[in-house]
C-alpha cells in the first residue's frame, strides 16, 4: 500500500519559515520524481517545486529563491524548505510521487500552511 505523509504545515507571520516533509512508503522511493503542489483558496492546484531521482530541481517563478527542495533516499522523504514566506503562499501543499514513462502518479493527502499576521 503506497501512502505518502506530509508534515510541517502551520501557522506563520509573514517573512517566517516553514520545513515541510513527506514520508513514502510502498514505493522504490529512490526512483521517484518527488514534487510538492499546492491549492490556495479559490485556485488551482499547481507545481511549486520538484526533484529528480538524480536531483535534478525545478520551481515555480513564484518561490525561486524562498523555497528549497530535497530529499533524503535513505529515509523516503523529501522536504521543503520555505523561507520568507508571503501571505500568497497560503494554501494546502501536497506532495506527489510519479515515475517517468509510466501512468503512476501518488498524492499525499496534504497539509495547510497559513501565511499571517
Amino acid at each position: 500500500q503506497v501512502q505518502l505523509v506530509e508534515s510541517g504545515g502551520g501557522l506563520v507571520q509573514p517573512g517566517g519559515s516553514l520545513r515541510l516533509s513527506c514520508a513514502a512508503s510502498g514505493i522504490i522511493f529512490s526512483r521517484a520524481v518527488m514534487g510538492w503542489y499546492r491549492q490556495g483558496p479559490g485556485k488551482q492546484r499547481e507545481l511549486v517545486a520538484a526533484i529528480t531521482s538524480g536531483g535534478s530541481t525545478n520551481y515555480a517563478d513564484s518561490v525561486k529563491g524562498r523555497f528549497t527542495i530535497s530529499r533524503d533516499n535513505a529515509k523516503n522523504t523529501v522536504y521543503l524548505q520555505m523561507n520568507n514566506l508571503k501571505p500568497e503562499d497560503t494554501a494546502v501543499y501536497y506532495c506527489n510521487a510519479r515515475f517517468d514513462a509510466t501512468p503512476i502518479n501518488y498524492w499525499g493527502q496534504g497539509t495547510q500552511v497559513i501565511v499571517s499576521s
